[in-house]
């Protein structure tokens, strides 16, 4: 089933079908940059940062410039926020019914080794709130109408949630289109298997620090098991292969930069992947919050995200309030 016919069966919102439908030529249209790697000369370095202070490559720009061509083009969004822009860019159709958080290219630092990269977006609903400014962007993640990114890798995939259930499609190269491949995603409740960038572990809180440990003492230590970690450096990937298989993405609040509660992005990271992982039945958390609960204070706020299967995700949460009592 293609993905426009799905879109026409299980959504009644026909502007949302059209946004959808544009994000995936977004991700069509990065895809082939992807494949053409340095002949295109995608995977070079910038002398640029983004607000984030991060190095650019020419591929964060052009997917930026892609994405917004597209988004544009759908005359159903009013304005987008990016990882490539300080500041929202405000469309034409200003009163439309949509805004889109977007990280237009995941895990860029991936390139320069082959490596998976991936496209982010997060529809918000446009609530009326004048959008000059960021504050029409800081709605909860609990207020997404649709959460998807597009992965580049092996196969291009896009995986989707209107808010029922996850679902994967698979670009079919011949026809340019994506292809429902599997729908109703459901993760394991149970896992043996987490994501974590262990050269943090040093600066990582005691709850975090408590239920590593536990993990690594694998079956002869409390846990009772032995556990496999894996670790992409790119959130995409990372999320990918616990939507497939099951298991935990952890990015924890640590001291190694104080002045950042942790991160991952709220509104273009943190929050769509954690909408697209709860509709496959996973959960996801800062330590002791729902993710999808937390207020935006601004539209580059940078949190901690724990998510994945559910049980472990619960007794990360039941750590983290022991640590504070």
């Amino acid at each position: 089933m293609h993905l426009d016919v799905f879109l026409k069966q299980v959504s009644l919102n026909h502007a949302l079908n059209v946004l959808i439908w544009h994000a995936a030529q977004a991700g069509i249209e990065i895809a082939a940059l992807v494949k053409q790697g340095a002949l295109q000369g995608v995977t070079e370095k910038t002398t640029t940062t983004n607000v984030q202070g991060e190095t650019q490559m020419q591929l964060d720009i052009r997917s930026h410039e892609v994405a917004l061509a597209q988004l544009r083009a759908s005359a159903v969004v009013a304005a987008v926020l990016s990882e490539e822009a300080d500041e929202p860019i405000v469309f034409e159709t200003v009163d439309a019914p949509f805004l889109v958080s977007m990280d237009p290219l995941d895990g860029s630092s991936n390139l320069a080794i082959n490596g998976v990269v991936g496209s982010i977006f997060s529809v918000l609903p446009n609530t009326g709130v004048a959008i000059q400014g960021q504050q029409a962007f800081l709605q909860p993640g609990q207020a997404q109408r649709a959460a998807l990114y597009v992965m580049y890798g092996p196969a291009t995939l896009l995986v989707l949630t209107i808010g029922q259930g996850t679902h994967v499609f698979t670009l079919d190269q011949e026809s340019d289109t994506f292809v429902l491949t599997q729908q109703t995603v459901e993760i394991p409740s149970e896992t043996s298997e987490y994501a974590i960038n262990a050269s943090n572990q040093r600066y990582w809180q005691p709850a975090m620090q408590r239920y590593i440990d536990e993990c690594k003492q694998g079956a002869e230590g409390a846990r009772g098991r032995n556990f496999n970690m894996r670790w992409c450096a790119s959130m995409v990937m990372d999320v990918h292969r616990i939507l497939t298989r099951g298991g935990v993405f952890l990015y924890p609040r640590d001291h190694k930069q104080p002045v950042k509660a942790g991160r991952l992005r709220l509104l273009y990271e943190a929050n769509p992947m954690s909408l697209l992982v709860t509709q496959a039945g996973g959960e996801s958390i800062d330590g002791l919050e729902e993710v999808l609960a937390l207020q935006p204070t601004s539209c580059h706020q940078r949190v901690p995200v724990l998510l994945g299967s559910r049980q472990e995700i619960q007794r990360l949460r039941e750590y983290h309030q022991q640590a504070t009592e």
